[in-house]
């Protein structure tokens, strides 16, 4: 596994239908869903054939994004695509995030061939590449043991800041199991179960992730 697209696909492979994401405007995707619903904005990106390292970034209006976390599977299907998720790059077209040009099947061919182009060392954030994110995620995983059994409960404009993104992809990499709650709903930054067990958690050790 040398890119965050093995990741995705080997975690779908692997635990298929186990819970990956809950949400109110979804309910509670397994594995194969959530990589379905990645491809899915993969696919219309793909259909304009954007060069490697092409930047995205996804922008919506406040009332849509704290129901439907698009920006957390944008982020994923960006660098599945072999792009560059930047808060300066690109707007997606909210139409790629489950509206008329999600899941177009005019992407399908040129997202399945950047599979043989894409390689750890292609960027997937302005100053890091797969193979760097993939190495701090298995750091981070080794030090507080996340693995399948682990639930975070994260609200959704959390999910939203840089730390809530390191969560998200270290759930991502460990197989757990995420549930984003509404705004309203009082919840500290993050909560881990394991095995119906707390967790101890200290953000601040995560907040230099993406320091390149």
């Amino acid at each position: 596994m040398n890119t965050l697209r093995h990741l995705l696909v080997q975690r779908a492979a692997r635990l298929q239908d186990r819970p990956a994401l809950t949400c109110k405007a979804w309910g509670t995707l397994d594995y194969s869903q959530l990589r379905n619903r990645v491809e899915g904005v993969a696919l219309g990106l793909m259909a304009e054939a954007p060069p490697l390292g092409t930047t995205y970034h996804a922008s919506w209006n406040d009332s849509k994004c704290p129901y439907e976390p698009w920006s957390w599977i944008a982020e994923v299907a960006v660098t599945a695509c072999g792009c560059v998720w930047d808060p300066e790059g690109h707007p997606i077209d909210p139409s790629i995030l489950g509206g008329s040009r999600f899941n177009n099947e005019e992407g399908r061919g040129t997202y399945h061939d950047r599979d043989y182009l894409l390689t750890g060392s292609c960027l997937a954030l302005p100053t890091l590449s797969h193979q760097d994110i993939l190495l701090r995620l298995q750091r981070e995983n080794q030090k507080h043991g996340w693995d399948h059994t682990t639930k975070l409960s994260l609200s959704c404009s959390d999910s939203l800041t840089p730390r809530g993104r390191v969560l998200l992809w270290n759930a991502l990499y460990a197989g757990s199991h995420v549930v984003l709650t509404e705004p309203e709903t009082p919840t500290s930054f993050s909560v881990f179960f394991s095995k119906n067990k707390p967790i101890s958690s200290s953000l601040g050790a995560l907040s230099d992730f993406w320091i390149s």
